[in-house]
């Protein structure tokens, strides 16, 4: 019957995400003060609480992912003539920026600063509205069991033990499966590939050829372990703090968070977690080695916060944080830094990190914006990107060059004639890394393409080879 209106829930139900944790989010990334004040605003209310916060952060509705399959059922509904509600404990706000966005609802009910319009009281709400049994609900959680109760027909958004619930209290006409986060989005999530980059704790003990000795070793294993848990609390919380540049990336709004995959809660809950693994394995290396942990940590959250805006400081800081690992990993075994290690890292970091910038500017450009979302440049920057990037990639080569021809070098190779072909093969790689970013063929992490790109792999062999022959 046309004449039945159908009302929709908002979150977790027409989008999967939550528009309030959301907010909650941006408010802490644009203004972290302000996050002092959010038990006063609890303590009147949870509707005065929402309207607080939606007073303060202005959800971008165009940007929401939202679920097509439902959306596209809601359109064929209502163009059957059929009546459409959005019936949201979401703030007005909210809810009346979404209805404009879709252009699908005709009326909006909503939470409004006064009344929180969740569970028992959406139902009297609709009850009021259109009576019992007058209309049919669209629900995602088990507080929509209450509003169920009262629905002609309960059409329910979740897995299937939901669906069962459903089927106690109304008749359920439709279900649209939804599943919770899978292992393979929490992997993809926390960035485990990204884990490669730790390596680099190891390579002070490499490079001063201890990293057999049993001690070593087992506190190089540890020093990456923490590394990688600390990591991927990073990249959890850089990518919830990025909710809205994502998903105004082509390729990045496909993540696990921007996509709506995961909610935002459930990935604050991971980056705590994360952390305190990272916390509790530090615990048992060098208080040298805890004091980089926590400087890589606070480093990046200031780079998540800030730095990543300030153009230059942005690639420079991202050399800087492969750096530490680098200095992490002779703190966690006591070998001695390096000059030519500490100058040769920065350089050919500081170059991936203007291949980095250089991709996400360039996509931009083709996209048809003059700037970069949440990044400090301009399209007209691109030229001076790649002039920083490739004199500092040549740099690393002449810093190696040097480093061959060094007494250190001397010292720990017993051949170290071999060596001066890894300069070749090192130009020839870099060299080939910014031919494909100019190109557009590069990856967002030149990393991750690293790892991916055959060649990379077969030069990375190659170089492995030469410093196997020399020792």
């Amino acid at each position: 019957m046309n004449d039945i209106p159908l009302c929709v829930d908002l979150d977790g139900t027409l989008t999967p995400v939550d528009t309030l944790h959301e907010s909650m989010l941006s408010l802490g990334k644009l203004s972290p003060a302000s996050l002092l004040a959010l038990p006063t605003w609890l303590s009147a209310g949870r509707a005065q609480f929402k309207r607080c916060i939606a007073e303060r952060i202005q959800i971008d509705a165009t940007s929401l992912p939202f679920r097509q399959d439902l959306l596209e059922w809601l359109r064929e509904e209502r163009g059957k003539g059929r009546r459409l509600v959005l019936a949201t404990a979401a703030d007005q706000t909210v809810a009346q920026r979404v209805a404009a966005h879709l252009e699908l609802f005709d009326e909006v009910v909503s939470s409004n600063g006064t009344d929180n319009l969740s569970g028992e009281r959406k139902r009297r709400a609709l009850v009021e509205r259109f009576g019992e049994k007058g209309f049919d609900y669209v629900g995602n959680d088990t507080k929509d069991e209450a509003v169920w109760k009262s629905a002609r027909h309960a059409i329910v958004v979740g897995a299937t033990g939901l669906a069962k619930r459903a089927r106690r209290v109304a008749a359920v006409s439709r279900v649209f499966p939804s599943s919770g986060g899978s292992l393979r989005t929490w992997i993809k999530a926390i960035r485990l590939h990204q884990w490669v980059k730790n390596v680099l704790v190891l390579l002070p003990a490499v490079m001063a050829h201890t990293i057999l000795q049993p001690g070593v070793l087992w506190a190089t294993l540890l020093a990456f372990l923490a590394f990688g848990l600390c990591a991927s609390s990073v990249y959890v919380v850089n990518d919830l703090f990025d909710l809205a540049a994502d998903r105004d990336h082509p390729r990045k709004r496909s993540r696990p968070f921007a996509s709506g995959a995961l909610s935002a809660r459930s990935g604050g809950i991971a980056a705590i977690l994360l952390m305190l693994g990272a916390v509790t394995i530090a615990s048992e290396l060098r208080p040298l080695f805890w004091a980089t942990l926590g400087g890589y940590y606070t480093l990046t959250w200031t780079y998540s916060l800030r730095l990543k805006r300030t153009a230059i400081v942005d690639v420079l800081t991202l050399a800087g944080l492969y750096t530490m690992r680098i200095i992490a990993g002779a703190a966690a075994t006591l070998t001695p830094l390096s000059f030519w290690l500490l100058a040769f890292s920065t350089f050919i970091f500081l170059s991936l990190g203007c291949v980095k910038r250089y991709t996400e500017l360039d996509d931009a450009r083709r996209a048809g914006k003059v700037t970069s979302h949440g990044r400090g440049y301009w399209a007209d920057d691109l030229p001076l990107i790649m002039s920083l990037g490739t004199a500092s990639a040549y740099s690393t080569v002449m810093v190696l060059a040097l480093y061959i021809n060094s007494a250190d070098s001397r010292m720990l190779y017993a051949h170290s004639t071999p060596l001066w072909l890894i300069c070749p093969l090192l130009l020839y790689w870099i060299s080939r890394v910014w031919l494909l970013t100019t190109r557009g063929q590069m990856h967002d992490d030149p990393v991750v393409f690293a790892l991916r790109d055959r060649v990379s792999l077969f030069v990375f062999a190659l170089l492995a080879l030469i410093i196997f022959v020399a020792i």
